[in-house]
């Protein structure tokens, strides 16, 4: 097949959203999430699987009520650049938000990964929405909507710049005449936007891939739109295979109307597989775990998309208070839509948390054959170019490793080898050509 499936590990320690107990579980050391060495067994245990990227999400605001693995973890690029150095192939991608970083400071760290793992970076571009985030940078208020898009877009077109300011050959490093670098092929940015002025030019060149791969992840208007501006790869959520296909068609659709190879963007859903011998059993055990959340945890988390705001002040069985344009600054889309359905249905408090706080049944579960045919199917609609896999239990991860892929890899739906030692090579994305290099290309040389 000259498409295939492609595979990332979302690495999340003692348990991310939704999953407060799972630091609880045998296998699960209680500082997973601060421990190198739980992070490394399991980067080797997707690179052996032939995974292409391990994915550390990241935010920088927390309270007592944020999931386990948030309240005390590693700072992404600080831990995948200890990564790089005990993996050879799998890529290695971070979230780091345009909201509270400069540029020239993402691009040079990110640059720096690119090559201590020799072009195997990836870069989750966010624009955060946590609110309170603002008061540990100096802020008295958070970036509005507009201006974190905004932020955002511009921030990746400066770091893109910047990784271009050196061209490939800029370093001849001849020993016998002294020159170590070509000033002509060293290129400054300057810079001067909206919400950013820079420069340049960067001091760190260019890895074999070019420069690192940009992920994005929003699923509202201005997010849909940045990710099909920018992104080569799509993290998103899909709960049916319908729902699937619309979102990819609708991304790189955005993508080809502004001017961009739709066939160069990479969508990849984050999914829970759940495996067992029967079918029966699997659906028994996904059932068990979205049916025994606690409500309390559910309550509190319920907050997040309206700046933490505390519901458990109200009557859970008064109807959804009226919230005014709370939740504007901080995750607006899912905020909207719980207002508006709450308003639509006349639900309550109480029915409100329910709905949006349950987990959605899974949609790849059963035996291994049964998800395989199930991701198959979901791959060949076009539902997604590939699966971000929440890694937490070793055992879990290993039944799907061991069990699922496989069958899919007999099918031909999966590699049964690295095709590259680059990101970008095993996502069957081009190395974007220096700017500079390009230009001189073009330009004709004089007789």
């Amino acid at each position: 097949m000259s498409r295939q499936l492609k595979l990332g590990a979302v690495l999340m320690g003692v348990g991310g959203p939704g999953d407060h107990d799972t630091w609880r579980h045998p296998e699960i050391p209680g500082d997973a999430s601060v421990d190198i060495r739980w992070y490394a067994e399991r980067a080797r245990q997707a690179e052996a699987a032939l995974f292409d990227l391990v994915f550390i999400v990241d935010s920088q605001f927390i309270t007592p009520d944020s999931p386990p693995h948030y309240l005390n973890r590693l700072e992404p690029l600080t831990l995948l650049s200890a990564l790089a150095v005990s993996t050879t192939n799998i890529g290695l991608v971070g979230t780091l938000t345009t909201s509270y970083n400069s540029p020239f400071n993402l691009a040079r760290r990110l640059g720096s990964l690119d090559l201590i793992s020799g072009g195997r970076a990836g870069w989750n571009v966010v624009a955060t929405g946590d609110g309170g985030t603002a008061a540990n940078y100096s802020r008295d208020e958070h970036f509005d909507y507009a201006a974190r898009y905004g932020r955002a877009l511009e921030s990746v077109r400066v770091c893109q710049g910047l990784w271009d300011s050196y061209e490939d050959d800029a370093f001849p490093r001849d020993v016998a005449t002294g020159r170590f670098v070509d000033p002509d092929k060293q290129h400054r940015l300057d810079h001067v936007g909206e919400h950013f002025s820079v420069r340049g030019p960067l001091n760190i060149s260019r890895s074999k891939q070019g420069r690192p791969v940009i992920f994005q992840a929003g699923d509202s208007e201005e997010g849909r739109d940045l990710g099909a501006s920018v992104g080569e790869g799509i993290f998103t959520h899909a709960p049916t295979v319908e729902a699937g296909v619309a979102f990819a068609r609708d991304i790189k659709d955005r993508a080809r109307a502004k001017g961009r190879n739709e066939n160069e963007i990479v969508i990849m859903p984050g999914v829970t597989p759940w495996i067992a011998d029967t079918d029966a059993e699997a659906r028994a055990a996904e059932e068990h775990f979205r049916n025994g959340r606690d409500f309390a945890k559910n309550l509190a988390q319920f907050g997040r998309p309206f700046g933490w705001h505390d519901f458990g002040r109200y009557d859970l069985d008064a109807p959804f208070p009226d919230l005014g344009d709370l939740g504007k600054d901080s995750f607006r889309t899912q905020a909207e839509r719980i207002k508006q359905v709450a308003r639509d249905e006349r639900l309550t408090l109480r029915q409100t948390v329910q709905r949006f706080t349950a987990a959605t049944p899974a949609p790849f579960v059963g035996t291994p054959r049964t998800v395989a045919d199930r991701i198959q199917e979901w791959f060949e609609a076009g539902a997604l170019d590939g699966l971000n896999i929440h890694i937490t239990v070793p055992s879990v991860f290993a039944r799907f490793t061991d069990e699922v892929l496989p069958i899919l890899r007999e099918r031909g739906v999966v590699r049964d080898r690295y095709e590259a030692d680059t990101l970008r090579g095993n996502l069957g994305l081009p190395i974007p050509e220096n700017v500079h290099t390009a230009a001189r290309r073009r330009t004709p040389v004089p007789a």
